[in-house]
């Protein structure tokens, strides 16, 4: 990290001459306000330090918080297994509806992230104090919403996906106990999104190693009981996720606290303000939505993959595993770009925000470059550490050969859309979304696998399609955004070097 002594930016502006008006929210002027105070060195760097330096800063803190609640997720998976069988299944089973928890709080969160990083960015820290406040506000009333709507839809859906029995009442017990303290993820992702806008990517991926390591304790003792407790079963697994993110809000809160952002809003601030919660619910109801049609694709897919053989379920299940983890290291650069761009954005430095993103690219396509041979070349040895059945190996293994090919469309695909996230365009990451996920893939795979008749080849080839003409138009449209951006920003550097030029 620079030194203090580094970047000292004069904030929303740059060297010389003021920035972009920013006009504060649904293109109001923001009324005139008492003088800030001054932002520590970590926060102004954003729209000051090199980007690459800024890039790795923010990305690899944030691709280990990745990782670590992907092995929160595994520890969780291994002690419901240890339980019974039927434990396992409930955990799957309940993953949907759970997904849309999560789905929720990310996408409010990415909301938060790009306004309050927009409002920073153009010095007006009294309105990044105010979306924090009604960010956290806006949380608990979606997490009244999810618990409600959850406890009333999780057993029908539940006997709809085929379970009854001891089975449905794992299945209850577990997604019943994570709805009750619904509110505590919700405000985890609150508290990590005022974070991220102001570049701090290290508490929460301090949080997560923390929560990890904890799981680790608590499953087995909540589930089946010591040291007075009784056997909660697969009850203790969602108690024990409850108990870390309640540590989580202390330790994420407290440094969010610190920032100076909650400490600063008056009484006032935590009341409703519509105006503010209209553009938080604009910016975080297109991010969750895009989140939920990644479920809906995942049904689509599989449905077309049972059509094939239960193998071909099973071969893309494990193969899709592989993938995440390889791409693991590439998704830090996502939270990095949104992040960058939001201040940069606010700032009015859109040359900034199209070097965010260009720089971004490059470091993914170094990493991709090696992620890719590996998926490639290794294809049947990282199918066969999951799974020892030969035919889902080597289905998975030539999927695997194929997605090789996609990885960095997949890059393409998520740095643009953080990027427009940051400038606060969230609708097209759901279009995009909605035509990735829902609308193409029923058409191309049943065009390439049936019409053309190349079976299960179809319905991985359709994957590639669909993945890259969504990079595709992904990049198009960003780039021409920012271009955009950038052009207007050259021309006020013009008038302002010289007016009577521009005048004329």
């Amino acid at each position: 990290m620079p030194s203090n002594a580094s970047f000292q930016p004069e904030r929303g502006c740059h060297a010389g001459r003021p920035a972009l008006p920013w006009t504060g929210f649904r293109g109001r002027p923001s009324p005139p306000q008492p003088p800030e105070t001054p932002l520590s060195t970590a926060q102004q760097d954003l729209t000051t330090a090199p980007i690459p330096v800024l890039i790795r800063r923010l990305a690899i803190p944030a691709s280990i918080a990745f990782l670590f609640n992907t092995m929160y997720n595994v520890v969780d998976t291994f002690w419901a297994g240890r339980l019974s069988t039927t434990a396992l299944a409930a955990l799957s089973l309940s993953f949907p509806v759970f997904f849309v928890l999560l789905a929720m709080g990310s996408g409010f969160s990415t909301g938060v992230t790009a306004l309050v990083g927009n409002a920073l960015g153009a010095d007006r820290r009294r309105d990044a104090a105010r979306i924090a406040s009604q960010g956290l506000l806006t949380s608990t009333g979606v997490a009244v919403v999810v618990m409600t709507a959850g406890f009333l839809a999780v057993e029908p859906l539940f006997r709809l996906l085929g379970a009854d029995g001891e089975y449905l009442a794992i299945c209850l017990a577990y997604m019943q106990t994570i709805l009750l303290g619904a509110f505590l993820p919700l405000t985890s992702f609150m508290l990590n999104g005022i974070l991220n806008a102001q570049g701090d990517m290290v508490t929460y991926r301090n949080f997560l190693i923390g929560a990890t390591v904890l799981n680790l304790v608590l499953d087995p003792w909540f589930m089946f009981g010591g040291l007075g407790l009784p056997a909660m079963g697969i009850r203790g697994v969602a108690v024990a996720t409850l108990v870390a993110q309640a540590g989580g809000i202390v330790y994420v809160g407290r440094r969010a606290w610190a920032t100076g952002l909650l400490h600063r809003s008056e009484g006032a601030m935590w009341r409703p303000h519509w105006p503010t919660l209209r553009d938080i619910f604009t910016q975080g109801v297109p991010a969750s939505l895009n989140m939920m049609t990644v479920a809906l694709g995942i049904f689509i897919i599989t449905w077309f993959l049972s059509r094939f053989s239960e193998n071909a379920v099973a071969a893309y299940g494990v193969a899709t595993r592989i993938e995440q983890l390889v791409l693991l290291p590439t998704v830090g650069l996502n939270v990095a770009t949104m992040s960058i761009v939001a201040q940069n954005s606010g700032a009015g430095r859109f040359g900034r925000v199209r070097s965010t993103v260009r720089t971004a690219l490059g470091y993914g396509a170094v990493v991709m470059v090696f992620g890719s041979a590996l998926v490639y070349f290794g294809s049947d040895a990282l199918m066969g550490l999951f799974t020892d059945d030969p035919e889902v190996i080597a289905t998975g293994g030539h999927y695997l050969r194929i997605a090789a090919f996609v990885e960095y469309a997949y890059v393409l695909l998520f740095v643009n859309t953080s990027a427009l996230q940051g400038l606060k365009m969230p609708a097209f990451a759901l279009w995009i979304g909605l035509f990735r996920q829902i609308a193409a893939p029923p058409l191309i795979f049943w065009l390439l696998a049936h019409v053309l008749g190349w079976g299960l080849d179809g319905i991985w080839w359709g994957v590639f399609g669909t993945t890259w003409s969504a990079a595709i138009i992904a990049v198009w449209y960003a780039r021409r955004q920012t271009d955009r951006l950038a052009a207007r920003e050259a021309e006020l550097d013009a008038v302002l070097r010289d007016p009577a030029a521009a005048a004329e």
